[in-house]
C-alpha cells in the first residue's frame, strides 16, 4: 500500500511548515491528486488516519481535490483533457498525444486551528 508511504510523505511536510509557521493544530489538509496518479482514495483516507496520530494534523479533515488529465495533441496543437492516457483527442479524435498532467499529487493548503 504506497498510499502509506504518501501519507508518511505528506506527515513529513506539514509538521515541517507547523514548525516554521509556529501552528499547534491543523484542521484540514486540502490535497490535489492528478487522475493517473495511481492513488486510491479509500486507501489514502485510511492511511492518512493512521499516520497523522499523534501529530499537528491528528483529527484533520483529509480534503481531496481531482485535477484532470491533461495531453498535448500533436495533430491540432492543444492541450487537452483526457479521460485515459490512450484516448484520442477529444477536439480532433487524432491520435498523437503525450500526456502532460493528471499524475501529480501535492498539498494544495493547510487550515489551521
Amino acid at each position: 500500500m504506497h498510499e502509506m508511504s504518501l501519507c508518511e510523505g505528506m506527515r513529513s511536510i506539514i509538521e515541517d511548515q507547523a514548525r516554521a509557521h509556529e501552528v499547534r493544530a491543523i484542521r484540514a489538509v486540502r490535497v490535489e491528486i492528478g487522475k493517473f496518479a495511481g492513488v486510491e482514495k479509500s486507501a489514502l483516507n485510511f492511511a492518512f488516519d493512521v499516520v497523522m496520530k499523534g501529530s499537528v494534523a491528528e483529527g484533520a479533515e483529509l480534503v481531496m481535490i481531482d485535477l484532470p488529465g491533461r495531453a498535448m495533441c500533436y495533430d491540432c496543437m492543444r492541450e487537452v483533457e483526457i479521460e485515459d492516457r490512450l484516448s484520442p483527442c477529444p477536439d480532433c479524435g487524432g491520435g498523437k498525444l503525450m500526456p502532460s498532467g493528471g499524475d501529480e499529487m501535492r498539498i494544495k493548503d493547510l487550515e489551521v486551528a
